[in-house]
């Protein structure tokens, strides 16, 4: 079920454009949570070890429906977040660098009553999944992330890698003021759709789907929050702060990780993900999904829902 379309001319709001069902009806729990000074939108559904699922750009929560389901079936309790700044979350003035927003999901870990959680991170998702492992390993009892490398190798290949520069071009675009963000809500937010749709395999997605991206891109303030982290990324590289980060995402991940990729990824390279395992003193298991772009979980939710749900269930995953 998605949300009601709005009148022409009135700009969607997080009632209508975020807090929606799950498809074939099934209701989640949506409530607002505090944390690391903010508030934060979740959608929960299912009871168990808690599993905090962290979406990408340009998306929302609702990019995890189908796992929430699988989750929820599977003896886990589900909860997908809204990041800082998108969906039904805080649009805050700033706050936007990683390690905050590392605080953010981990600061949301504690006010959901969990001693810790799994963490599933996409896209930026997974970049603060990563983070968030590093700063605050007693909260993270694993670590599963999908279209995303390591931040310092991540930080690499954007630097020496002309192909991985090339494309990830969306980044340096957002560099720019003012444009990216009128960009994104300009023909009620027809870029959205057309990021997806091109960074997606094969299977295109459907223009339902696409629709409700596009409606939550154009709630007032959330493209400009969308887009800065990925502002931060790039212009801290070489300033003091950038630098620390770097430094301090040397320490070792030591939680189990399961690491996703698409092998048609358009805007991530395999080369550039793989080898992530070298910042990882766990086990640590490496799967491509062949055929698939930056969006597994979406174009093939059966394969990437029973990959997660099988490695969480497995008590001594290999590395």
């Amino acid at each position: 079920m998605t949300a009601p379309t709005p009148d022409p001319g009135t700009p969607p709001t997080a009632a209508t454009a975020v807090r929606l069902d799950l498809p074939g009806g099934r209701s989640v729990t949506h409530r607002d949570v505090a944390a690391n000074g903010a508030r934060f939108h979740v959608a929960e559904l299912g009871e168990g070890p808690l599993v905090l699922l962290l979406h990408g750009f340009p998306q929302f929560w609702w990019t995890w429906r189908h796992q929430l389901t699988a989750l929820a079936d599977a003896g886990y309790r589900a909860v997908a977040m809204d990041l800082r700044g998108v969906g039904g979350s805080d649009r805050t003035p700033r706050g936007y660098d990683p390690a905050n927003l590392a605080l953010d999901i981990t600061g949301v870990v504690r006010s959901l009553g969990e001693p810790d959680a799994a963490l599933v991170g996409h896209d930026l998702g997974g970049y603060l999944a990563w983070t968030a492992a590093v700063m605050r390993p007693k909260l993270v009892r694993r670590l599963v992330v999908s279209s995303m490398p390591h931040p310092r190798r991540w930080r690499s290949a954007m630097l020496s890698d002309f192909g991985q520069t090339r494309a990830s071009s969306h980044i340096w675009g957002f560099q720019r003021p003012f444009v990216p963000e009128r960009q994104l809500v300009a023909d009620d937010g027809a870029l959205v759709g057309e990021l997806i749709r091109d960074w997606s395999g094969p299977v295109p997605p459907q223009d339902a789907d696409l629709d409700v991206y596009r409606r939550a891109m154009c709630i007032p303030s959330t493209a400009h929050c969308s887009i800065e982290p990925y502002r931060w990324m790039m212009r801290s590289m070489a300033r003091p702060d950038g630098l620390q980060f770097n430094r301090r995402m040397k320490r070792p991940v030591r939680v189990p990780t399961l690491h996703l990729h698409g092998s048609l990824d358009p805007v991530m390279r395999t080369r550039s993900a793989a080898g992530s395992g070298e910042y990882v003193e766990a086990p640590y298991r490496w799967r491509l999904f062949d055929g698939l772009g930056h969006f597994p979980h979406e174009e093939d939710p059966v394969a990437f829902s029973t990959e997660l749900v099988n490695w969480l269930g497995d008590p001594e995953p290999d590395r």
